[in-house]
């Protein structure tokens, strides 16, 4: 399966962040223990802390990709516009969050993003992806 990892604002900064929120890894060791755990797909990492440069990402996925798994950041929270993106986006999304969200602050309670992916996975930090991409590689199955 050839899947695109979508990563939003401030995740270039992990291993510098908050650690009990976000775990010690970093983004890249992270895309390291993805490829590991599944070494039969196909992966392409991107990472912006620019919403355009996402909603592009998302766009253009369909052409090249079986699923998306993304992690918003706090995009999560504020844009419609990636939203929208992924509302028009036809192809398997899982959205994925390092900390668990339900238990975090109440702005961050409300995630406008999600109701536009098949589902998502939050609290379980680097593992959140790699249950995000067995999701995914379940929900491609023909």
């Amino acid at each position: 399966m050839k899947i695109i990892i979508i990563n939003g604002p401030n995740l270039n900064l992990l291993g510098k962040r908050d650690e009990n929120q976000y775990g010690n890894l970093t983004l890249e060791k992270i895309e390291e223990i993805t490829k590991t755990e599944f070494p039969e797909d196909e992966f392409v990492f991107f990472q912006s802390n620019l919403e355009g440069e996402i909603v592009e990402k998302l766009q253009n996925s369909v052409k090249d990709f079986d699923g998306i798994l993304l992690n918003p950041g706090g995009y999560t929270h504020t844009s419609v516009a990636i939203r929208d993106a992924l509302e028009i986006v036809k192809i398997p999304k899982i959205e994925v969050h390092l900390s668990n969200v339900s238990a975090r602050e109440d702005f961050r309670k409300v995630m406008i993003t999600t109701p536009c992916t098949n589902g998502y996975v939050s609290g379980f930090k680097e593992n959140s992806y790699l249950a995000g991409v067995y999701l995914l590689k379940k929900l491609n199955v023909k």
